[in-house]
């Protein structure tokens, strides 16, 4: 099975947390940070959004920065997946 996002919407997939700080402190489940960066994996194709022209700007593949809450959460194939608008992403990362 797959997921193709519709509209503005882009599939992530989050990068995974850091399990130690830069100087060699491991962290539990409840002190790591929510990671922002995520890899593009499928974008929706753009349109109408509220009446306005909506161009896709991001592509799979893409590094990109997200805002830290947003999106839905899916899980498929055992696998984690955030799904945003592409307003929530913040930034490409090269």
């Amino acid at each position: 099975m797959t997921i193709k996002p519709l509209s503005d919407r882009i599939l992530i997939k989050m990068e995974a947390a850091e399990e130690t700080t830069k100087s060699g402190i491991l962290l539990t489940g409840t002190a790591k940070e929510k990671p922002q960066v995520a890899d593009v994996i499928a974008v929706g194709p753009g349109g109408l959004v509220d009446g306005k022209e909506v161009k896709m700007t991001v592509k799979v593949g893409d590094r990109v920065l997200t805002s830290k809450y947003s999106g839905t959460e899916v899980k498929m194939d055992g696998e984690d997946y955030t799904i945003v608008r592409q307003s929530d992403i913040l930034a490409v990362v090269e």
